[in-house]
């Protein structure tokens, strides 16, 4: 076999071997066990500076804020109460409606901790672009906003406290900025997104110091 010969055949049998993973990836996601009809997809969110644990149901415990803002999704089932706890102790029991994503924002009312509750599930379903959803978590901003930097196109204006909104994207590089009235964030550059991904921006912080963050929303795998 000569070495122009040799590097072709190797050059296939990589190129085989590429394939033949890239089709057990697929089969796996195909085959992977999925939750049954009903079920809904919860979070938690802290727009604190201060680390906390969080666990939603049966899901792992995981720590959020202020690197990483928010937990995973936990599959819970609709319509039936499930509990979360905060630093390893119960905080509280809630129950969503079936098929449903939703946030779990902590806060203290007179040193009792209780969750406002922000549905996801109207969002973006164009499998051929990614989704950007923008949550307005900062201290006293009427009116959240969203644009691309330097001085972009408004992605999101005008979202109210606690509140959301989402829309679809082209997977294109950015960098982006939020922020309440003329006070701006940091810039915070987008990640590079795959058509079908779905990425959270959390704006925190204050009117007077906004601050951005950003993560990749995820799911828990569902375990018979």
């Amino acid at each position: 076999m000569t070495r122009t010969t040799h590097r072709l055949a190797l050059a296939i049998a990589l190129a085989a071997a590429c394939a033949s993973a890239a089709a057990e990836g697929v089969l796996a996601q195909l085959y992977a066990a999925r939750p049954p009809a009903g079920s809904s997809f919860v979070r938690v969110v802290n727009p604190h500076v201060h680390p906390l644990q969080a666990q939603v149901a049966q899901g792992p415990v995981q720590e959020i804020g202020p690197d990483r803002q928010a937990t995973t999704y936990a599959i819970v089932k609709g319509n039936q109460p499930f509990d979360v706890r905060i630093d390893g102790k119960l905080a509280g029991t809630l129950q969503v409606a079936p098929d449903t994503f939703s946030t779990l924002v902590p806060r203290r009312d007179g040193g009792r901790l209780s969750f406002s509750v922000i549905d996801d599930s109207a969002g973006a379903l164009d499998a051929l672009k990614a989704e950007l959803r923008f949550y307005n978590l900062a201290a006293d901003c009427p009116a959240g906003q969203l644009s691309v930097s330097p001085p972009g196109p408004v992605l999101f204006k005008d979202v109210d406290p606690g509140g959301s909104a989402a829309r679809a994207i082209n997977p294109v590089s950015a960098t982006l900025v939020a922020g309440c009235g003329a006070a701006v964030s940091p810039a915070l550059a987008l990640p590079a997104l795959q058509p079908g991904d779905h990425y959270s921006l959390f704006l925190t912080g204050t009117p007077q110091a906004p601050v951005l963050k950003g993560q990749a929303s995820g799911t828990d795998p569902y375990k018979k």
